[in-house]
């Protein structure tokens, strides 16, 4: 067998031989293209030799690269375990050249490696060309000798390169491998492609166009070459395996943890044992490259990396941290290689025992967590994006880890929820550091923590305060005053300003310093969850480092906020008593002039539903009962019933805050470090104007309370006035009188639809068409009309079936341009005619793809509705090719 290590090998050492120049592989941390989080293709590191900006002192070089998908737009972390070919790290054989040789002598350099110094059967090799790239067809015809069929014109962008819209572009080769037809999938182009029998093997991209704003411009004055091939493809294939994962390298890995799990590779535990060995590469190499674990950028992805294969390696019942024991099976399969590796070994050790040790609490609780969370889920469903975006920010669970975890259940997740929360957690990351166009950076507010210590908050008792500022930070940088006139953010040692947190927004006001200046607070940010930041627009004099400062906090709209705070708290107990106790807070915002309330519920509210809790609500509202806080902490507070909201962070010392009472109980009790109102009947009334999903199980109450909701009323009512006017009816009329006019509306539709139904098939509907033609021995009806509703042409179908008696049929219809079809085959036939293979041939017709049904019944559609009447005759040719 020839191993991995020696492909390698002959491959560089058939290219040197070949003139060109070995050149050692590039870190995985681009230091050429910012763009780029990691080195993703071998060719990243000559990007600048191709545009131009670099010489080298050689004109062609080949390379083994080390190459990393695993984050930002190439990323295949989420299918590596799961797939024959999919890693996060890969290696990346190349040759390359830089205004030397072109097509003819790369097509050479490639079909001599692959049939000769490797021996592969030509009969096993097929290749693909761009459509309009004739001369590579034709230098395939000839150096390689291959039958037209087996070179593929393909007219996708799938072949061809370009490196961004401004660059070096030119048209692609790809090389495909046959694994035999024991396995699925057809050749490039066809309708089987995405099958597994034709693997693309080696990438020859012809450099030969200059493009801006993704145009091509100009030919290049010196063409070039850049190719690509798998290692861990190509080893598969010489080494007679259809599988990446059976291949000498990775067999070495996966078997060294059989061996320290004292499990096999096999059933459901194969894809722990394959993400283990692939993470445990990418890991492996990030480090050596100098990348470490953080919950940031490059540092963040590796994080990602590690954890995924720990969670797997506790899937397999690791006791002890696991990782760090197979560096060494990595080092003696690949440190020859690579001699970072070696070199790195120590660090690779105590990285990955570090962070295998501190995540193996971690993970615990979040799969306990995890379990809870799913534990309403059955088969088939799918957890709530933002209760995977809590497991990734609160546990450190990364979306992939998420979906890992719950696919041995067959749950998805959410991922639109999921990003959203991300966006605006983003959002809120963002704001946080910028205001009115000014940017700080992370260092800055780490250093005034460090510096100042956390801001007290003053702000549960009063409206007002006095402090000193300890700190201000303008444009991303500390300054020792801002100037009148000018804005900035300042830290002051305690404040009455309620930093944005746990939903409820920051509070904004006014302030005098000791120094003659007044402020106003426009915003207040808590950045490293420690800090209230207060961005400041100082007027008259300038504000210092070192003033005092009297703060006045905006009463009314803080009051607005403190009802309408207080009203989620009463609002969610009410939805639990409701709905019942699955319901739990899924994100809040708690704004002045409302509040918006996610919570965890399969179904849409009933009007009823919104009804009782609406009037549940307000009755406790009506009772008046003043609200209470306890500081305590968390597990004391959980241990006498109040609720934690799955995925808050919480101190060593918490708040508990209980309000209202039912049949001599605490109403509400729940961990909350918002600002409330001192008595329930300060929200004054509660309003629910909208019910709504937000993702799958997850759905969105937005409310008013107090004088917000009056006027919401107010307006309703005067809205159902104007509507009573228009219909001259009185208000109370006014409902009856608009169902009455929607059933009208309803059945005038209906008439419409028919008449336009009997128009579209000539006055009497399918049973009317003409009579049937003879087609090959089939009795045949098929018609092109014009108008119709494709939902129709199902039960004009079934109707032409039955005039039939035995006989095919297919109806296009035409709207706009595009074109549907459907086709139907009595019961009689089906042994001889299938209604998806008629409709199939229909849809190329039409300029479309696919089409599926039943073999009696089926339907698709096409692009181009002007070729309806090609769609019927080949559907005849169909016909006339089965024999009767």
């Amino acid at each position: 067998m020839t191993s991995t290590n020696d492909i390698r090998r002959s491959f560089l050492d058939y290219f040197e031989g070949q003139g060109h120049a070995r050149v050692p592989s590039a870190p995985l941390v681009p230091h050429n293209d910012p763009t780029l989080m990691f080195v993703n293709a071998g060719m990243v590191p000559f990007k600048n030799v191709f545009t131009g900006l670099e010489s080298r002192p050689y004109s062609t070089a080949t390379s083994s690269q080390k190459c990393v998908r695993a984050g930002g737009k190439h990323n295949d972390l989420d299918n590596v375990g799961y797939t024959a070919r999919h890693h996060t790290f890969f290696e990346m054989l190349g040759n390359f050249s830089f205004g030397d040789y072109f097509k003819e002598r790369a097509i050479e350099l490639a079909w001599g490696l692959l049939t000769k110094e490797w021996g592969l059967s030509r009969d096993r090799l097929t290749v693909t060309v761009y459509h309009t790239d004739d001369e590579a067809f034709g230098l395939w015809q000839r150096i390689a000798g291959l039958p037209d069929h087996r070179i593929i014109r393909i007219a996708t962008k799938d072949n061809f390169w370009a490196m961004g819209p401004d660059g070096p572009s030119g048209p692609c080769s790809e090389i495909f491998f046959d694994h035999g037809d024991h396995i699925p999938g057809g050749p490039p182009g066809s309708p089987d492609e995405d099958g597994d029998r034709f693997v693309e093997i080696w990438n020859l991209v012809f450099m030969q166009h200059l493009q801006e704003n993704d145009q091509i411009v100009s030919d290049l004055p010196r063409p070039s070459i850049d190719t690509g091939m798998g290692l861990e493809r190509v080893a598969a294939v010489l080494q007679g395996v259809h599988d990446n994962y059976d291949t000498d390298t990775f067999k070495a890995l996966i078997h060294a943890s059989e061996e320290l799990t004292k499990t096999k590779a096999e059933g459901a535990q194969q894809a722990s044992h394959r993400v283990i060995a692939d993470h445990l590469r990418s890991s492996g190499f990030l480090v050596a490259d100098g990348v470490l674990p953080a919950n940031e950028g490059r540092g963040y992805v590796l994080r990602r990396i590690m954890r995924r294969a720990m969670r797997h390696a506790h899937l397999l019942g690791a006791a002890e941290p696991l990782m760090h024991r197979l560096v060494p099976a990595l080092v003696a399969e690949m440190g020859a290689a690579y001699p970072e590796l070696v070199r790195a070994q120590p660090l690779i050790e105590a990285t990955l025992r570090q962070e295998e040790t501190r995540f193996r609490q971690t993970l615990t609780n979040g799969l306990r967590l995890l379990d809870e969370a799913t534990a309403s889920l059955e088969a088939g469903g799918t957890l709530p994006g933002e209760t995977a975006f809590k497991l990734y920010d609160t546990f450190g669970f990364p979306y992939d880890l998420t979906e890992d975890a719950l696919r041995a259940q067959n749950l998805a997740v959410d991922r639109a929820g999921f990003d959203a929360a991300m966006a605006e957690q983003k959002a809120r990351a963002r704001a946080a550091w910028k205001g009115s166009g000014e940017k700080a950076s992370d260092e800055v507010w780490f250093d005034v923590l460090e510096e100042v210590g956390p801001t007290e908050f003053t702000g549960y008792s009063g409206h007002s305060g006095e402090g000193v500022v300890v700190a201000i930070v303008k444009e991303g940088k500390r300054a020792n005053e801002i100037d009148r006139n000018d804005g900035g953010y300042i830290v002051v040692n305690q404040t009455p300003f309620y930093a944005e947190s746990g939903g409820q927004v920051g509070d904004t006001g006014v302030l005098v310093s000791s120094g003659g200046a007044h402020g106003t607070v426009l915003v207040t940010d808590k950045l490293l969850g420690k800090l209230h930041a207060l961005y400041v627009k100082v007027n008259d004099a300038p504000l210092r480092v070192g003033d005092t400062v009297k703060m006045q906090v905006d009463e009314e709209r803080r009051r607005a906020i403190r009802a309408n705070h207080s009203a989620t708290h009463l609002l969610h107990a009410a939805l639990r008593h409701r709905l019942g106790t699955h319901v739990s807070q899924k994100g809040s915002l708690v704004a002045p002039d409302r509040l918006r309330f996610d919570f965890s519920h399969p179904s849409a509210l009933t009007a009823d539903d919104i009804s009782a809790i609406e009037a549940e609500v307000n009755a406790h509202i009506r009772h008046n009962q003043p609200v209470t806080t306890r500081l305590m902490t968390p597990d004391e507070a959980i241990a006498e019933g109040a609720m934690a909201l799955f995925g808050e962070k919480y101190g060593d010392e918490v708040r508990v805050l209980s309000m209202g009472l039912d049949s001599d109980r605490t109403y509400s009790v729940e961990l909350c470090g918002g600002t409330h109102v001192n008595a329930l009947g300060d929200i004054a009334l509660f309003k629910i104007i909208s019910e709504s999903a937000v993702s799958s199980g997850v759905r969105r109450i937005e409310a008013l309370t107090g004088e917000a909701a009056r006027q919401w009323l107010i307006a309703r009512d005067q809205r159902l006035r104007d509507i009573a006017a228009s219909l001259k009816a009185a208000p109370d009329e006014a409902p009856a009188r608009v169902a009455a006019l929607v059933e009208q509306a309803r059945k005038l539709e209906r008439e419409l639809a028919e008449a336009r139904k009997q128009l579209a098939m000539g006055g009497g509907g399918a049973a009317q068409a003409s009579g049937p033609e003879d087609v090959a021995g089939f009795q045949f009806i098929g018609r092109v009309v014009e108008g119709l509703d494709p939902k129709a042409l199902r039960p004009e179908i079934d109707a032409l079936k039955k005039q039939l008696g035995s006989g095919v049929s297919a109806l296009i219809v035409v709207n706009d341009g595009r074109a549907s079809v459907a086709a139907g085959v009595t019961d009689d036939l089906l042994g001889q005619v299938s209604a998806v293979e008629l409709v199939k041939a229909a849809v190329a017709a039409l300029g479309g793809q696919g089409g599926g049904g039943r073999p009696d019944m089926a339907q698709g559609g096409g692009p181009d509705g002007s070729k309806a009447a090609e769609a019927l005759t080949a559907i005849k040719e169909v016909l006339a090719k089965v024999s009767v």
